[in-house]
C-alpha cells in the first residue's frame, strides 16, 4: 500500500520556529494536520548564529507538531532569509544537436545546470535558478517552449545568490536534530506562494514580508518572479526602539507594540495613556499612546523606504514593469495597526494585507490564516510540490536499525591477535602473582620458625 504523501515545513524565522505538517485533500487545497512553534533562541536577522540553541528550538517546535498531528517527521523544506541574499538577472543559451527533435524538459534542464555552474563571489553559493523568459531561434517573449522546435534556445534567469557557510549552517542544524533536509526556499517565495493570486502576479505585485529580524521583498510581473530582495530590518527593532524610548524591558514593549501600537500618529489623542507595572516594587510607567505611535512610525517608515528602493531598482515606474496589483504585506509585521494605510502614503500604490488562506482547505484553524503563517504555509505547499513522504503516522514508526559494519578478514585477524596478546599478558600477569604469593608464604613460614626457635630458646 502506497504511504500518503504528507508535507512538512520549517520556517526558521528570528522570533519563532514554525514547523508545519499538511497534505493536499480531494479538491487541492491544503490541509494542515498539526502545528508546532517554539521561541527561536539562535537565530538573528535570519541568520543562525548559535547552533545549539537553533537545534534546541526547532527540536521544541518539531516535537509539538508530532504530537498535534499523530505523525513522525522524516524530512523538511526549510525557508532561508538573511541579508547576505542578493538575486541577479542572467542570460544563457545552449545549441541543441538535433533541432528536428521537439524541445524537451530535458533541455531545459541542461539549460538551468549550465547556470548553476555560474562563477560566485568567494563564499557564496546559488539556492536558486529560476528561468524568466525563453527565446527560440531568436524568437522572444516564449514562456513555455516545451513542444517547439528550434536549434538555440536561450532564456534570463532570476538568480538567487546566498553565502554558503549560513546555508551550510542551517543545514547542520536540520542534520542534528535528527531530521532530513528535502529543500531550501527562499522565504518571500515561499510566503508568495501562500499569499498571492495567479492574476496578482500576472498583473504586476510587489509582495512585503515582515518578519521579526528581516523584511523580504518579491516582485512579480506576467505571472514571472522579477525581483526579489532581503532587507535586514523587522519587528524587532522597531520593539527595540520602544525599549529605548520608553525606557521598559523587552518584553513589555513588545506588548505594547502588539496590543496598542499604531504606525499613524495622528490616530490617538494626546490624553491616552498606557500605564506599565513598574519593576520590583517600583512605581508604574505612564507611556502616552502618541509618543509610542511617533516611535513606531518613525521606523517602519524607515523599513518601507527602503523597501520601496528596492521597488524602484526594479523599475516599476517604467509603464511596462508597472506593478498594476500594487504591494501586498504579510508576515507578523503586517499586523500593525495602520501599517497598510503608512504604506500607501509612502509609496502611492494600493496595498492589501496577504493572509495566506488563499490556499487552505475551508476547516483550517482561523490561527493559521494569520499573515504571521504566510511563510511556513508557503513551504508546506513547496514540500507538497517535492511529492516526498516527510512525515508518517506514529504507530508506523520503526527505529531505524543501527548500521554495524563486519570487520573485514585482515581486520578480524589483527582483532583476534591483540585479543591471544591480550589473553597471554593476562596469564602472564596472574602465573607472577601466584609466584608472589607462593614466595611470600614460604617467607612467611620461615619466620614463623625462626620467631618459635627464639621463643623455645628463651
Amino acid at each position: 500500500m502506497e504511504r500518503e504523501r504528507i508535507a512538512v515545513g520549517l520556517d526558521l524565522g528570528t522570533t519563532k520556529i514554525v514547523a508545519m505538517i499538511g497534505k493536499k485533500n480531494e479538491y487541492g487545497k491544503l490541509e494542515i494536520l498539526g502545528m508546532g512553534k517554539s521561541k527561536s533562541l539562535g537565530v538573528a536577522r535570519g541568520v543562525v548564529n548559535n547552533i545549539t540553541q537553533t537545534i534546541q528550538s526547532i527540536q521544541e517546535a518539531i516535537n509539538l507538531a508530532e504530537e498535534d498531528s499523530g505523525f513522525k517527521i522524516k524530512d523538511v523544506v526549510v525557508g532561508i532569509a538573511g541579508q547576505h541574499i542578493r538575486s541577479i538577472q542572467h542570460s544563457d543559451y545552449i545549441s541543441r544537436p538535433n533541432p528536428e527533435e521537439v524541445i524537451s524538459e530535458k533541455d531545459i534542464d541542461i539549460l538551468i545546470n549550465q547556470v548553476q555552474k555560474l562563477a560566485m563571489l568567494p563564499g557564496e553559493e546559488i539556492i536558486h535558478v529560476l528561468p524568466q523568459e525563453f527565446k527560440i531561434d531568436g524568437q522572444s517573449e516564449i514562456k513555455e517552449p516545451i513542444g517547439m522546435y528550434g536549434a538555440r534556445l536561450e532564456a534570463s534567469f532570476h538568480v538567487v545568490v546566498g553565502q554558503a557557510s549560513s546555508i551550510r549552517n542551517v543545514g547542520r542544524c536540520i542534520k542534528s536534530a535528527g531530521l532530513d533536509l528535502s529543500g531550501l526556499t527562499l522565504e518571500p517565495l515561499a510566503s508568495a506562494d501562500a499569499v498571492l493570486s495567479q492574476e496578482e502576479k500576472e498583473a504586476g505585485v510587489a509582495l512585503i514580508d515582515i518578519g521579526g529580524g528581516t523584511t523580504d521583498l518579491a516582485i512579480f510581473k506576467d505571472g514571472i518572479i522579477r525581483h526579489t530582495a532581503v532587507v535586514p530590518f523587522g519587528g524587532n527593532v522597531i520593539t527595540e526602539d520602544i525599549k529605548e524610548g520608553c525606557s521598559i524591558i523587552e518584553k513589555q514593549a513588545e506588548l505594547l507594540k502588539t496590543k496598542f501600537g499604531s504606525a499613524w500618529p495622528g490616530e490617538n489623542k494626546d490624553n491616552e495613556i498606557v500605564s506599565i507595572p513598574g519593576l520590583r516594587g517600583r512605581d508604574p510607567k505612564e507611556i502616552s499612546l502618541k509618543n509610542l505611535s511617533k516611535i513606531i512610525h518613525a521606523r517602519v517608515v524607515e523599513i518601507i523606504e527602503q523597501v520601496y528602493t528596492e521597488i524602484k531598482a526594479y523599475g516599476h515606474e517604467d509603464p511596462r514593469k508597472k506593478l498594476i496589483a500594487g504591494i501586498v504585506l504579510t508576515g507578523g509585521g503586517a499586523q500593525l495597526k495602520h501599517i497598510k494605510q503608512l504604506v500607501e502614503y509612502i509609496t502611492g500604490m494600493d496595498t492589501r494585507i496577504g493572509y495566506p488562506n488563499e490556499h487552505l482547505a475551508g476547516n483550517s484553524n482561523e490561527e493559521i490564516s494569520s499573515p504571521l503563517y504566510a511563510t511556513a504555509v508557503g513551504l508546506v505547499m513547496n514540500s507538497v510540490r517535492n511529492n516526498t513522504v516527510s512525515a508518517i503516522p506514529k504507530e508506523d514508526y520503526i527505529p531505524e536499525p543501527v548500521l554495524v559494519q563486519k570487520p573485514s578478514v585482515e581486520e578480524q585477524e589483527l582483532i583476534d591477535q591483540e585479543a591471544q596478546k591480550a589473553i597471554e599478558e593476562a596469564k602472564n600477569e596472574e602465573s607472577k602473582s601466584t609466584e608472589k604469593t607462593i614466595r611470600k608464604s614460604f617467607f612467611d613460614k620461615y619466620i614463623d620458625k625462626i620467631k618459635d626457635f627464639l621463643d623455645n630458646a628463651e
